[in-house]
């Protein structure tokens, strides 16, 4: 990488972007506040991970670029503020990679990446402070993220903090107790019963995921999108037998359902 041409591409993304709020610029991005640009910036960031997930180099390209663009116009906001600007940005996350990587940057010894993600969170925690009576080793899990993210990022916390629940045979069979008294909300037909069953039936699997090294929310974003492709796919093979998808009664679409599973290999 070049480094005056990347200094070159830096400075005339937030030149535009000043333009674009600037006198003579776009009244639509004029009237943009933080609250809507990271509404955007939330959506694009999902657009990135479905362009990693399809192997696309050229859609990641492009949407990494949309998400620097939600970035970089959010640091414009500030500095229009006069509270922080993009260069404070830059500059702010060195420091903190620097200083979050003493085995690379200073002279801390490590073994493995355990070792680093002990130290990693062992740092952040003297970055905040001494920890009062009042605070949690969980507070700084965002509350806003994804439900299911959320799950693994507050149960690999409490792991990481000495609250050991990734042991995957135990966590197995939590998940198939929980399993049981959701049964018997159902057949009980205790509705109050069954949302509170329901979710902690979801933090098992969550937990059992994470006994393995596996994150749930990737886990059923992949299932999603199988599930689009084979939705799809069964409504390729309906039209293919002269109906259309969504005059197919239920018995035509388990039908042409069963034929991707088999196209699939599957049972």
């Amino acid at each position: 990488m070049d480094s005056d041409e990347l200094t070159r591409a830096i400075i005339s993304l937030t030149n535009l972007v000043s333009r674009l709020r600037g006198p003579g610029g776009c009244p639509w991005d004029a009237q943009q506040t933080d609250s809507s640009v990271g509404t955007y910036l939330i959506e694009e960031a999902y657009e990135v991970l479905d362009a990693i997930e399809k192997s696309s180099p050229t859609d990641v390209c492009q949407e990494l670029g949309d998400l620097l663009f939600h970035i970089v116009f959010l640091a414009e906001l500030a500095e229009e503020r006069k509270e922080f600007d993009f260069v404070e940005v830059i500059e702010n996350i060195k420091e903190k990679m620097i200083q979050r990587h003493p085995h690379v940057f200073g002279k801390t010894k490590v073994k493995n990446v355990k070792d680093v993600a002990l130290n990693w969170a062992k740092i952040k925690r003297q970055e905040k402070g001494v920890l009062n009576e009042s605070s949690s080793l969980l507070e700084d899990v965002p509350m806003n993220l994804p439900a299911l993210l959320g799950s693994h990022r507050l149960l690999g916390r409490a792991a990481k903090a000495g609250f050991h629940r990734t042991n995957v045979r135990e966590s197995w069979e939590r998940v198939r107790s929980k399993f049981e008294t959701l049964r018997s909300a159902v057949e009980e037909e205790d509705s109050d019963r069954f949302t509170g069953e329901i979710g902690d039936l979801l933090l098992s699997l969550v937990n059992l995921a994470l006994g393995y090294g596996l994150n749930a929310e990737e886990i059923l974003r992949r299932a999603n999108r199988q599930f689009l492709e084979r939705f799809e796919k069964m409504e390729r093979i309906l039209r293919e037998g002269g109906i259309e998808p969504e005059k197919a009664t239920p018995e035509q679409m388990e039908h042409a359902w069963k034929r991707v599973k088999t196209q699939e290999g599957q049972v």
